[in-house]
């Protein structure tokens, strides 16, 4: 098909996608879908053992290396506020982060290289990742082996601060690693007016936010970029008692592994100083979602060569502090990650996010470009210097 039917197929599947949203780990209509748009081009469907989710393969006439392009298919537990006449039917579900998006354009990029497969020098595998927004998606698709044999990989996030026609690429960190914990402080209830009978948790819970603010402002270096945020805080009943504990909720983020690890180190010692200062048991849970993204020199170049090809305006972007579980990708292998402007109205998880689906046929063929780039200088993985 030429460019002006692909990109109104394209527009027709993202529509389908978002007008029947599923969450992570439950996103088998999803699968089905994704599965037959690529099985009506008689592009190939590698065997997996995931319970939803899609890998495609698309295996050039001519010998080389394998290549990776990922998608993510999940939706989130939003309810849309959009007005659009193709909102979800799924009450309480939105694709209010893009995922449709994602996946169209990496259908669409699936297509283009069916029609190039004489002249792909090697293999190009199409990952639609289940479950990226509750994390353990990419994860899942590792363990399952469809890194195996895999040289590099690309992927890519809407990005609705940035105008259609725009994509931001650069090497170094893109995204933040993501931790979250979760605090309980025991204390002691007590009548409000006799507070002596009491180990008040509310005046300990206080304390303990304002001294986890120095975590970061007094040790890490201005030079480096984290944050933490204490986001929930639940306790008490009633104004005239004090309550026996208080719950605390929140997130740290980070783009370096070493600070990431100091920052843990030192919560605990604030947490558990505090408590014992204002004489309280205290429970911690802490969970670590995914490491920085951290995008590889060399990809990132020859993404850089592709979009330019596309007639993108490249810019170099402001990194984000929101989390991507792409990032377990590139644990094992190179690969780069792109923000891809969709000129937005919202930002990301927002009821009432939407994109400019005119930038849906260009993600396709930057997917495309990219890919073929990739297979075409694969030759660089040889070079030492190509994993950091």
């Amino acid at each position: 098909m030429n460019r002006t039917e692909l990109e109104s197929h394209l527009i027709s599947i993202r529509r389908h996608l978002h007008q029947y949203p599923e969450l992570s780990n439950e996103e088998f209509e999803t699968t089905k879908s994704i599965q037959k748009w690529l099985e009506e081009e008689g592009i190939d469907i590698r065997g997996t053992g995931l319970s939803t989710g899609v890998v495609a393969e698309i295996e050039g006439e001519q010998p080389g290396p394998i290549v990776a392009i990922r998608a993510d298919i999940d939706a989130l537990p939003i309810v849309e506020k959009t007005g659009l006449p193709y909102a979800s039917k799924i009450k309480g579900k939105m694709h209010a982060c893009g995922h449709d998006f994602h996946t169209a354009a990496s259908i669409g990029a699936a297509y283009l290289l069916k029609e190039a497969q004489s002249e792909l020098k090697g293999t190009v595998r199409i990952i639609f990742q289940p479950a990226e927004e509750s994390g353990g998606g990419a994860q899942r698709v590792i363990k399952d082996g469809h890194l195996d044999g895999v040289e590099a990989i690309i992927g890519l996030h809407n990005k609705p601060d940035l105008p259609v026609g725009t994509i931001g690429l650069k090497e170094g960190p893109m995204m933040a690693a993501v931790d979250r914990f979760h605090i309980v402080l025991y204390g002691k209830g007590s009548h409000a007016g006799i507070p002596q009978n009491g180990k008040d948790p509310i005046v300990a819970a206080g304390q303990l936010i304002t001294a986890l603010q120095t975590v970061i402002s007094r040790n890490v270096s201005p030079l480096q970029s984290a944050v933490l945020s204490v986001t929930k805080i639940a306790g008490g009943n009633t104004w005239n008692v004090i309550p026996g504990d208080v719950t605390l909720e929140g997130t740290i983020r980070s783009y370096n592994t070493k600070i990431r690890k100091d920052m843990k180190a030192r919560f605990y010692t604030i947490v558990e100083a505090i408590a014992t200062a204002f004489s309280q048991k205290v429970k911690i849970d802490w969970f670590s979602g995914p490491p920085p993204l951290v995008n590889h020199k060399t990809v990132t170049e020859i993404a850089r060569k592709a979009a330019k090809q596309q007639s993108l305006q490249v810019i170099d972007p402001e990194p984000s502090m929101a989390g991507e579980d792409f990032s377990y990708y590139l644990q094992h292998i190179p690969g780069t990650f792109a923000f891809f402007g969709t000129n937005g109205n919202e930002e990301w998880h927002h009821p009432a996010f939407t994109l400019d689906e005119s930038a849906l046929i260009n993600a396709a063929y930057f997917l495309y470009e990219s890919s073929r780039e990739l297979l075409e200088q694969h030759s660089f993985v040889n070079n030492v210097s190509f994993m950091k």
